[in-house]
């Protein structure tokens, strides 16, 4: 049975200019050093320098910027509120909230993409113009890691329907066969098998390099599941020979698109902090790194142009309206521009404060078991925010310290209890399991439930099925799969 009924429900819509804001929120500061130069090549109307008050005689006429309200201490702006085209769902703000116990990626730039450098390689290929655009698409669908997810089948049709090439799958294969001869080798692997065969068929073709390719061809599914006994009698060969073949194997890259990505020392240095918290005789002084941000200000020429306009509104030709028109847009741009940017600044120093308030042993020490639990909940009731900016302030920053340079997410953690009842950090937890599970016997790997008793005996009533979670949030595999002969 059909049933009709009214509902009132009460949403909040945020304006374009809120949208715009949010977005520079989440911004670094090399990015938000991009974004300001960006605006002030569009607009002629915004400029670097000190910000001068105008004449109140340039306020007059039409020339009023729109006063809008950034501040989330009374709104509560749940991304669910997004009404427009570009809405961005509940799910995303989910995700970015449970970011901080993940392994942090730092992101840097190493001069040239891995993209870059496959399609450097394309050039150098004797190709005709189609191949050409087949294996630039190829290379598109290539993700960070270096593997092509996508099967040959959806590339054919998008290159049918998208890029109106006609082309069969006959004709994709080949051109993948080029790729997958690019460095880094095992670049453009369906799969991991696949991934690991390309890299071993480049290697100088030894005894255990063959025998490599047999186990990752023919016992693949055993080499996962770590059934050395099986593959040793396989093969036929002492546990010698097959530690060698192990090794072998071991010392691929299972992700041939991180030597484009991975973190490394060189690339730390290239990180810029937007914060920078100083331990001096026991105080802590915190600082925005505003090295890159420039004074902004209205561009006086524009504002004296129209308060030309304005001040003869009598016999204005259609001409002469649509300047003001245009010089009015571009003035409220500015002056919300200038506006934004000031409330961003706001934002992030009251966030910043919250923080190094809550974690204040360890901005004075450097020592990680003063870290305290922390979630966004805390640092939004201290800074008065909205979880959800505090969760965007958080995203991609860093904060430099007298003992190293830090991403925000690093300060936030749950918390357990231990047998006092006592809260503590679960990044203590961790760090113990750690550490235990470094120390351990590769022959008998240390399982989660020893793990649990271990903590237990320390004073940390841990389940077994946390510490699963604890483990995989550190992206450490089971005990099976840390088996090593």
């Amino acid at each position: 049975m059909l049933k009709q009924q009214l509902q009132q429900k009460l949403q909040q819509r945020l304006s374009p200019q809120q949208i715009q804001l949010i977005r520079l929120l989440e911004l670094p500061s090399i990015e938000m050093e991009e974004r300001i130069k960006q605006e002030l090549e569009e607009n002629p109307a915004l400029e670097e320098g000190q910000d001068s008050t105008l004449d109140d005689s340039m306020n007059d006429g039409d020339f009023n910027a729109e006063e809008e309200t950034f501040s989330e201490d009374n709104t509560d702006l749940s991304l669910g509120d997004y009404l427009t085209e570009d809405d961005i769902p509940d799910y995303k703000l989910a995700e970015i909230s449970n970011r901080a116990d993940r392994k942090e990626e730092i992101p840097f730039s190493l001069g040239s993409s891995l993209h870059e450098h496959l399609l450097e390689q394309l050039g150098l290929r004797d190709l005709s113009e189609k191949e050409h655009k087949i294996g630039e698409y190829i290379i598109g669908n290539i993700d960070d890691d270096g593997y092509l997810r996508r099967d040959l089948t959806s590339i054919t049709d998008d290159l049918i329907f998208k890029a109106g090439e006609e082309v069969d799958e006959s004709d994709i294969q080949p051109i993948l066969s080029i790729i997958q001869d690019f460095e880094p080798a095992g670049v453009g692997a369906r799969d991991l098998q696949e991934c690991l065969l390309l890299q071993l068929e480049k290697k100088e073709p030894t005894r255990n390099t063959q025998l490599a390719i047999q186990v990752i061809t023919t016992y693949f599914d055993a080499f996962v599941k770590k059934h050395y006994e099986k593959i040793q009698k396989s093969l036929n060969i002492n546990e010698e020979k097959l530690k060698q073949v192990l090794h072998e194997i071991t010392s691929l890259n299972p992700k041939p698109g991180n030597s484009w990505s991975e973190v490394s020392e060189i690339a730390m240095n290239q990180i810029t902090p937007d914060f920078i918290v100083e331990a001096q005789n026991g105080e802590l002084v915190l600082s925005m790194n505003q090295r890159g941000v420039p004074d902004l200000r209205i561009n006086r020429e524009y504002a004296e142009m129209f308060q030309d306009y304005t001040s003869n509104k009598v016999n204005q030709t259609n001409d002469m309206r649509n300047a003001v028109q245009f010089v009015k847009q571009k003035l409220d741009t500015a002056q919300w521009f200038i506006d934004a940017v000031r409330q961003r600044q706001e934002t992030l120093q009251r966030t910043m404060q919250a923080i190094v308030m809550l974690q204040r042993d360890f901005f004075l020490t450097g020592d990680e078991s003063k870290l305290r639990p922390m979630i966004l909940k805390d640092v939004a009731e201290r800074a008065g925010y909205d979880i959800s900016t505090i969760s965007r302030v958080s995203n991609s920053k860093y904060v430099q310290t007298n003992f190293g340079i830090y991403p925000l997410k690093f300060f936030f953690s749950e918390s357990t209890q231990n047998e006092s009842g006592e809260e503590i950090s679960t990044r203590e937890v961790k760090q113990i399991m750690k550490e235990t599970i470094a120390a351990e016997d590769k022959r008998k790997p240390v399982t989660d439930e020893a793990l649990a008793a271990l903590l237990k005996e320390k004073g940390y009533l841990i389940a077994r099925r946390t510490v699963a979670k604890y483990r995989e949030q550190m992206d450490i595999p089971v005990a099976r799969l840390r088996k090593e002969l």
